[in-house]
């Protein structure tokens, strides 16, 4: 494993590009694309203020970055430079800036949620959409990029249109069976989609494309309900994430529970892998010293295999705030839907694996700190986390590790996977680096 040198970034506004062949980071007011092989600048763009988001088309040909204070979104091309696009939503203002699949139009929210409008790069034509309700997830699109399911709010009622993404005419509107809607999403063969209620009730909803309801589901009442969802890459299953700190998973034959999935306090099942990591303490570093001899005193860590039974440290939420720190609000399938992990957030420094196959926990992995983000490797059977230190965690079914990255005074707040899965961004608050797994790269060529 190699790293790079630090580069600056704001924001952690960084992607690589759905290709490969480009990373995309904004710095102040500036995007900057580099060559994910060299890591030297391709170009730089500047916009009119500070960046406030950035997405790159599907076909990783253009990238917007749009500044909501400006309620502007500014649209460059990698192949043409000198091409030029400006969207200007003036007074309405700006919420949101997403692409639609094609990679030739845009969609941008209003403030408030007034209107969706869509341009379009090639035919500089303009669509208005109404009554787009303000939730979590409004807008999905199917994985073929044919369709747009959007969620609507209108005569005190939830609705779901959906509509034909070549020329955005409405194909189909129908009334949801929700109080408050808080989110739709698409199976990822396209076949159903998912409609969920706020957390004030546990609601899950799926509909045929045509309006059809197929299936209701409902856990409990009278509780905080649903916290997160997930479907696994084959549409098998629907991964429901709750406030009463379990996942229920549902299949795609009738639409019930498989299988319930509690976080026990105590770990006692067998063929559990317990990983717990410990820290080596180490004098704090003077702050006159340069990165690399100041990383001499980072703190140094290992995994060490626990024996059963293992007690899960455990956080007391504050139940009187609002979105209390309680419940799984992080569950996500592996590429091949093989494995699970899930994190509830009253015991924040465990991670949770389960294997789908055996549909029991296969291993836990013990941080010393609160987990900040999880990733799986986008093609193998591999997952990374971060804990806001100077260090790298990954596990595999052969096991797991812990990596210094060696940038002195670099602390990882987020990941993000390149698309092959050969490399792996690390950002901090204002730098980034890129770790190479240099023996996939070798093995490749």
């Amino acid at each position: 494993m190699n790293f790079s040198e630090l580069f600056h970034q704001s924001g952690q506004l960084c992607r690589f590009s759905p290709d490969g062949k480009y990373l995309a980071s904004a710095v102040d007011y500036r995007l900057v694309i580099r060559n994910t092989d060299t890591l030297q600048i391709e170009n730089v763009f500047s916009c009119i203020d500070s960046i406030n988001y950035i997405e790159w088309s599907n076909d990783s040909g253009f990238i917007l970055c749009a500044m909501f204070k400006r309620s502007v979104v500014q649209v460059w091309s990698v192949e043409q430079p000198e091409w030029i696009c400006k969207i200007n939503e003036g007074p309405a203002g700006l919420s949101k800036a997403i692409w639609s699949p094609d990679g030739r139009h845009i969609l941008t929210t209003a403030d408030f949620n007034i209107r969706i409008t869509v341009w379009s790069l090639l035919s500089k034509s303009v669509s208005y959409i109404r009554y787009p309700k303000q939730c979590e997830k409004s807008v999905a699109f199917s994985n073929n990029g044919k369709f747009m399911a959007l969620a609507e709010r209108r005569d005190c009622s939830d609705f779901i249109s959906i509509f034909a993404c070549d020329n955005w005419t409405l194909l189909k509107n129908f009334e949801c069976d929700t109080d408050d809607l808080a989110g739709v999403n698409w199976s990822p063969n396209d076949w159903v989609l998912c409609i969920w209620e706020s957390e004030l009730k546990y609601k899950v909803l799926i509909y045929h494309p045509d309006g059809t309801c197929l299936s209701k589901y409902s856990a409990y009442d009278w509780a905080l309900g649903i916290k997160s969802i997930a479907w696994s890459p084959t549409s098998q299953f629907l991964v429901i994430g709750s406030y009463d700190e379990k996942v229920r998973i549902l299949n795609n034959r009738t639409w019930q529970k498989l299988i319930e999935f509690s976080h026990p306090a105590t770990i006692d099942e067998e063929n559990v892998a317990v990983y717990k990591e410990i820290e080596t303490k180490t004098p704090s570093a003077p702050l006159d010293l340069d990165p690399p001899t100041a990383s001499l005193f980072n703190a140094q860590s290992r995994y060490e295999c626990q024996v059963l039974p293992v007690e899960v440290p455990v956080v007391k939420p504050n139940v009187n705030k609002a979105h209390p720190k309680i419940g799984v609000s992080t569950c996500s399938f592996s590429p091949d839907s093989k494995y699970m992990f899930t994190r509830n957030d009253n015991m924040p420094c465990v991670l949770w694996i389960w294997e789908i196959k055996r549909l029991s926990l296969c291993a836990a992995l013990m941080q010393a700190a609160p987990i900040k983000c999880v990733k799986w490797d986008p093609v193998r059977t591999r997952l990374a986390l971060c804990t806001g230190n100077n260090k790298l965690y990954m596990w595999s079914p052969e096991g797991s590790l812990s990596v210094d990255v060696p940038a002195g005074r670099f602390n990882v707040q987020s990941i993000i996977w390149h698309p092959s899965g050969d490399s792996l961004l690390l950002l901090d608050k204002d730098m980034m680096c890129v770790l190479i797994n240099a023996d996939n790269r070798e093995r490749e060529s």
